[in-house]
């Protein structure tokens, strides 16, 4: 008998709900401080094989970050505005669960 659980991949498809994402995203959270870094971020991108991770790191914190602290503060609105610059700047499908 196999067991299955639902494991969400170190380098997801570009298709994949906001649930799936925010998990995906935590997972480069190095320091466990709670938020993504600028560094944190770019090594997330580096892993989708896209080019310019750096400067795309650099303009996501810039847009994303409210409380101007240089870091995307997971457990905020500044989560959901990465999940906007991802659909939009990053061409990830994702969307809401129940879809």
């Amino acid at each position: 008998m196999a067991i299955m659980s639902r494991c969400i991949p170190l380098v997801p498809s570009h298709e994949m709900t906001v649930d799936e994402f925010k998990a995906w995203i935590a997972r480069f959270d190095l320091d466990h401080d709670g938020s993504i870094s600028r560094e944190e971020l770019e090594r997330a991108l580096h892993s989708l094989h896209t080019w310019f991770a750096w400067w795309k790191a650099r303009k996501g914190v810039k847009q994303v970050d409210t409380n101007r602290n240089k870091r995307i503060d997971t457990a905020s609105e500044e989560m959901d505005k990465l999940v906007a610059y991802a659909q939009e700047h990053l061409h990830m499908k994702i969307y809401e669960d129940g879809w």
